[in-house]
């Protein structure tokens, strides 16, 4: 969290000087910053206040609560995740083997993830003790995850076509082993690079999900 002390925190005590337009984004960046310290549970308009520099009602006027105000930073914060699966994804996934597929895309996706720790965090964790709104906003990034991994299989693994009773059970595996990966490397920590945990999953991904 800033301190008093800390140069960055002089423009936010400006937010409460700041027309709501303003200074929305200001209170979003703290909210930022402290559920990625405390988690949903420890995030209270009070703790957001603080840590912008403005006083409660400041916050208030620019959200109505704080489930609301967690659904919006959701929102700025899922464009990162969408933006960094839709680079990831191959280009043309008739080129190349799954296996390389996952090993470039994996890379590309972690290494979003380790750049940008605090999205990934609130996207990872905000599902955990918030409102069914909120957990519904998180479940619904994660199945446009999934269904990008969907496609992609559908074009990568030779003879699969559509309609294939396996292709959901592959694609949420993929996906479970992604946001594993991304928890690793975000939340529990680990000596791993990106890199090489993309090759971890290439390798089960090229020496199982071909012989399904």
């Amino acid at each position: 969290m800033v301190s008093p002390e800390d140069p960055v925190a002089e423009p936010r005590r400006r937010a409460a000087h700041l027309g709501p337009e303003r200074r929305r984004p200001l209170i979003l960046d703290a909210a930022l910053e402290v559920f990625s310290e405390r988690g949903f549970a420890g995030t209270t308009m009070q703790s957001v206040a603080d840590a912008a520099g403005v006083t409660k009602p400041v916050v208030y006027d620019s959200f109505a609560n704080r489930d609301e105000l967690l659904l919006a930073l959701l929102a700025r914060e899922e464009q990162h995740l969408v933006l960094s699966i839709m680079a990831a994804l191959p280009a043309d996934p008739t080129v190349g083997t799954p296996e390389e597929h996952v090993l470039e895309g994996l890379t590309a996706f972690l290494e979003t993830a380790a750049k940008s720790p605090q999205s990934w965090r609130i996207v990872f964790g905000a599902q955990y003790g918030a409102a069914p709104a909120v957990a519904d906003r998180v479940r619904a990034a994660r199945a446009f995850l999934v269904e990008g991994l969907r496609l992609t299989l559908v074009q990568s693994l030779p003879g699969v076509t559509e309609p294939d009773a396996n292709l959901p059970v592959l694609a949420e595996m993929l996906a479970s082993m992604t946001e594993a990966c991304a928890r690793m490397l975000v939340v529990d920590g680990t000596d791993r690079t990106p890199a090489q945990l993309a090759k971890v999953v290439s390798q089960v991904v090229g020496g199982g999900f071909g012989n399904v």
